[in-house]
């Protein structure tokens, strides 16, 4: 193994397995922001997407890999020459570059999927490591939906992809089987069965389905996996990932137990998890561990005693650790650009100058409509400026007015900029002001959808609060989620809505796109 026996590997697959999660699609500059912030938390390889599934996926892999310096940037490639041809394409002019293969093992993926015998999967496996050691120094093999393949036949695979040159063979439960004492079973068996296995990393990846994904990637490091295969918030297809905030706060807090460590700066999980929830459109539920808002809460009355007295009676990590700051109330109108950069860098956030003057202007014109601005309300700016950049939206919103009450028709006026200039309003009538407003943006756009969920949350504290909307809209290019930050929630609706839009109108990658990955099968 080329890692030491206590460093685990932190192998993020945010912007590949997470990406899969119905309406969680990213365009390019989305994906080059979230890469940037997988850099700055730590992580060790950046899964950057699966190059065969589209042009747009390569074409994001490739900028990860040439604008992200620092972690290795990995592409996902089943064991066929293609796929891998499409991997080296994206990933030739990367700095580092791993390409990642997998084929499934299990006897119902070989008898229904792929219908293959054992020893055209082997063959299979073989050919395609040995095909990517043609391009790359770094390959990692997956054997797919490990945790329901016989152990001797998973054993030969395997100790079969070290021999072909295969530095990494991870160990997928790729549908979320395993209990945590079954698949730690599974890493122990390789370890004392397979000839050469002290030549690669073991690597664990695993599904959420039965809630376990955290526990059973614990349970295999403990059996001697040295990488996990993580998401930040536990994104991903059907239930999710293993949370990488949850799996690195476990290394840390239960260090007696675990020993072991990771690269990752936790101070900066908090920012990263508000990043990639923001441009996913999915929500963090507030209770979720380490992240969710009501992690370091603490109501019960008999709580709030022991914390007073002591505060490890209810903490068994400090919020600081993980990117919540002390205090919660910091700022007001009349304060300066430099003590919102004090509060920035308190908060966890790494930005550049211009980054800065953006927050700074926003938080100016958001300090003029409420009295008090909180920590809360700084972040949401913070996240809510960076998602899109400029030239990447199709529509703006230039202007809006409705009107609504009791025995009156509600209508909204709807003015839009498009891209490529112009200015374009509509007036819809609707059951209520929002419904108004999407009707006559859905007239400006041309953009049909059916909305499935809507949503307001309040950000912070007060009357003044800022109110921050999610909806997910239904389109037959796929599931849509946004969401959009105002005090006037009839605005932040709008701009919901229009975050929807636009990312249908710029999805990357022909229409089908989705329906590709699921007919190729991922670890």
């Amino acid at each position: 193994m080329s890692e030491s026996a206590d460093r685990v590997v932190i192998f993020d697959t945010t912007l590949r397995d997470g990406e899969q999660s119905p309406g969680a699609s990213m365009n390019l500059e989305q994906k080059l922001q979230v890469a940037r912030a997988l850099r700055d938390l730590g992580v060790d390889v950046i899964e950057a997407g699966f190059a065969a599934a589209s042009p747009g996926d390569l074409e994001a892999i490739r900028a990860v890999g040439q604008q992200v310096e620092g972690p290795v940037i990995a592409s996902l490639a089943r064991c066929n020459k293609g796929d891998i041809d499409a991997s080296w394409q994206a990933l030739k002019d990367a700095p580092r570059r791993r390409c990642h293969v997998f084929l499934a093992t299990s006897p119902i993926h070989r008898d229904f999927k792929l219908k293959m015998a054992k020893d055209e999967i082997i063959k299979r496996s073989i050919d395609g490591v040995k095909y990517a050691r043609e391009r790359f120094e770094d390959v990692e093999f997956s054997a797919e939906d490990s945790a329901r393949t016989e152990l001797e036949f998973l054993a030969e695979v395997v100790e079969r992809a070290i021999e072909a040159g295969a530095r990494t063979v991870n160990i997928p439960d790729t549908v979320g089987y395993a209990l945590p004492v079954t698949y730690a079973e599974t890493i122990r068996y390789l370890v004392k069965h397979v000839r050469g296995i002290d030549k690669a990393i073991i690597s664990v990846h695993c599904h959420n389905d039965l809630g376990l994904a955290v526990a059973n990637s614990l349970a295999g490091v403990m059996a001697g996996a040295r990488q996990v295969e993580c998401t930040i918030n536990g994104i991903g297809e059907r239930a999710g990932n293993a949370s990488l905030e949850e799996v690195v706060m476990a290394f840390r807090t239960r260090h007696d137990v675990l020993a072991v460590k990771t690269g990752v700066k936790t101070e900066r999980l908090y920012p990263t998890s508000r990043l990639v929830s923001q441009v996913t459109g999915l929500h963090v539920q507030r209770n979720k561990a380490i992240v969710g808002q009501n992690a370091f809460a603490h109501e019960a009355g008999i709580h709030q005693h022991g914390m007073l007295t002591h505060r490890e009676t209810y903490e068994i990590m400090r919020p600081e650790e993980v990117g919540f700051a002390h205090s919660s109330l910091v700022l007001g109108k009349h304060s300066g650009r430099h003590a919102l950069k004090d509060r920035l860098v308190a908060l966890g956030y790494q930005l550049d100058e211009s980054q800065i003057d953006k927050v700074f202007q926003d938080f100016k014109i958001l300090a003029d409509k409420k009295k008090d601005i909180y920590d809360a309300d700084i972040e949401a700016l913070v996240v809510h400026g960076q998602i899109l950049g400029k030239g990447s939206v199709a529509w703006e919103l230039e202007a809006l007015s409705t009107t609504s009450g009791t025995g009156t028709l509600p209508c909204a006026s709807v003015a839009l900029r498009a891209a490529g200039g112009g200015r374009f309003q509509e007036v819809a009538a609707g059951d209520g002001p929002v419904d108004a407003v999407y009707r006559a943006i859905e007239k400006v756009t041309g953009v049909s959808v059916k909305l499935r969920d809507y949503q307001i949350a309040s950000v912070s504290t007060g009357e003044d609060a800022q109110g921050e909307v999610t909806i997910e809209v239904e389109h037959p290019t796929g599931v849509y989620r946004g969401r959009a930050l105002s005090t006037d929630i009839i605005e932040g609706s709008a701009r919901a809505f229009l975050d929807v839009v636009n990312r249908i109108a710029l999805k990357i990658g022909p229409p089908r796109e989705s329906e590709a990955r699921t007919e190729m099968g991922t670890p």
